[in-house]
């Protein structure tokens, strides 16, 4: 299902990015006023965003490990997608050259076999819209997972076919080469992708060279 830009948020830039970034930071709408069962913890909104980051990674939602520490990517997901990315921590972390905004703002809890869930609903429609347009600055999306793309390409005026499976989404990265902004589709950097990155062994050689050429160029000061 395709997301639908709202025109009113895309003429919307005037709103302060810190003070929205403080307001997300204080949501409570997961628990207070949810869509669908509450979120089962008490929430702890994680992103990273600024005014002059031209490099946007567009996740899925915290991990339980996150959820703890507060920092992004702060696992071995983490350490796989600054390898992709051939970035050190310092750069990754530097959020005057890239933001880190995920699609649920929030650890959404386990399912019954202990997996994470989906990214919550409530994010998008009260966040979403509104932060990005706080940040026209932004040069190319990394739209890591599905949920992150239906919403990114949509937003940007590409969406995705129904259905399309998400090996023909990253493999659509050529197509976009000349688009701005730049969208990179990614498969989540976590280990249970092992398997689909060793079965798609063009995607660390035609992909990541492109892909670290990208965030070299964006985050050179």
């Amino acid at each position: 299902m395709a997301w639908i830009w709202p025109k009113k948020a895309m003429s919307s830039t005037s709103e302060n990015l810190a003070d929205l970034a403080a307001r997300i930071r204080a949501c409570r709408i997961c628990r207070d006023a949810p869509l669908g069962a509450p979120l089962p913890h008490e929430p702890r909104p994680v992103l990273r965003v600024s005014t002059t980051a031209r490099l946007l990674i567009a996740s899925q939602a915290p991990g339980v490990r996150v959820h703890a520490s507060g920092l992004p990517f702060d696992d071995a997901s983490g350490d796989r997608l600054r390898f992709w990315l051939g970035l050190d921590r310092a750069t990754f972390y530097d959020e005057s050259r890239i933001a880190i905004a995920p699609m649920g703002f929030c650890f959404p809890g386990h399912d019954a076999k202990k997996g994470d869930l989906p990214p919550r609903r409530e994010c998008r429609a009260h966040w979403h819209d509104l932060l990005f347009a706080a940040m026209p600055q932004i040069e190319t999306v990394l739209a890591i997972g599905r949920y992150a793309q239906d919403y990114h390409f949509a937003r940007l005026g590409r969406p995705l076919p129904a259905g399309q499976k998400l090996d023909d989404t990253v493999r659509g990265w050529r197509a976009l080469v000349g688009e701005r902004p730049r969208i990179f589709a990614l498969p989540h950097p976590s280990w249970r992708n092992t398997g689909w990155l060793k079965r798609n062994p063009w995607f660390e050689a035609d992909v990541l060279p492109v892909l670290r050429a990208e965030a070299a160029r964006l985050t050179l000061r």
